[in-house]
This record gives C-alpha cells, sequence and structure tokens, in this order.
C-alpha cells in the first residue's frame, strides 16, 4: 500500500517523452493554424479598407453641335484664304448642354475671332491643328467660367470637319 499509483501501468520514459512530443507538436500545428488564419484575416481587413472604392461609371458623351460651320478668311501672303471648321463641344453633364446651347452667341463669337487670328501655314499642320483645338477649348471654358457654370464639365471640343482653301 505504499503505493495507490502502483495499479496502474506506469509509462517508460521513452513513452512519455515520446508523448509528450506528439501533444507538442499538435498543439504548435494548433498554434500554427490559429496565427496564420489570424494574420490572413488582418492583411484582407487591412487590404480592403485601403483599397480604393470603384468610380462611379461615368455618363454617357453628349455633344453640342455648333451650327452652322464656321467660316472664316485669313491672309496668307499674297492670296485670301478661307477655313471652314464644323465644332462639336463634349460634355457628360445634361445640365452644361443646355448651357452650352443658352450661350451659343458668345461661344461662336469668341470661336469666329480665334479662327480668324490663326496663320494658314501653322493650321495646316496636324500640331497647329491640335493647338488651335485645344485653344478653342480653352476659351469655351473662358466664357463657361465667365458666365458662371463650371468649366471643367466641358471635355472636349472637336472639329469634326476641317476645310482649307
Amino acid at each position: 500500500m505504499a503505493t495507490a499509483n502502483a495499479a496502474t501501468p506506469s509509462e517508460t520514459p521513452a513513452e512519455e517523452t515520446k508523448s509528450r512530443s506528439k501533444k507538442g507538436l499538435v498543439i504548435g500545428a494548433l498554434a500554427v493554424l490559429l496565427l496564420g488564419g489570424g494574420a490572413a484575416w488582418y492583411l484582407g481587413r487591412d487590404a480592403a479598407s485601403t483599397a480604393e472604392p470603384k468610380a462611379a461609371p461615368r455618363a454617357p458623351a453628349q455633344y453640342v453641335a455648333l451650327d452652322p460651320p464656321f467660316v472664316v478668311n485669313f491672309d496668307s501672303g499674297n492670296a485670301a484664304r478661307f477655313l471652314q471648321v464644323t465644332v462639336q463641344l463634349m460634355t457628360r453633364d445634361l445640365l452644361m448642354v443646355d448651357f452650352l446651347k443658352a450661350h451659343d452667341p458668345v461661344i461662336r463669337n469668341d470661336l469666329l475671332l480665334l479662327l480668324g487670328n490663326q496663320n494658314a501655314a501653322e493650321v495646316a499642320t496636324r500640331e497647329g491643328k491640335e493647338t488651335l483645338r485645344l485653344s478653342a477649348l480653352e476659351s469655351v471654358r473662358r466664357i463657361v467660367e465667365s458666365e458662371g457654370g463650371d468649366p471643367q464639365k466641358l471635355e472636349a471640343v472637336y472639329f469634326t470637319s476641317f476645310v482649307m482653301q
């Protein structure tokens, strides 16, 4: 009766070590799984919170034709030259469409003055036409701003016909 545990078979030291190492492996594996899952959750949460929100879909382009086409004459040395340009304004804002139509006379006036002050040799090149197009955009944006509109809502000016004689 010296030992009450004598009735139960005791494990040998080698078996105890083997049992402890199995328990250690199981606990270690669980710890790795928990840490890995926690890290994945944390990184996923962090990436979701820092991701940029999706941009709202852009509204369809709206075009405002400035009819009739512009016809201007300019001096190119000895002979008079003519330029005929058909212009369209592009925006995505329906209110800007109405704004541009309401201010058509002012826009046409400024574009006629701009087109009439061009040099025939410069406007004959692609770069010259692009420079003229950008100048026309800035001119119309100045009008929009002076009349109380948002000039950034006018996105582009396009020449849909460009004839020089």
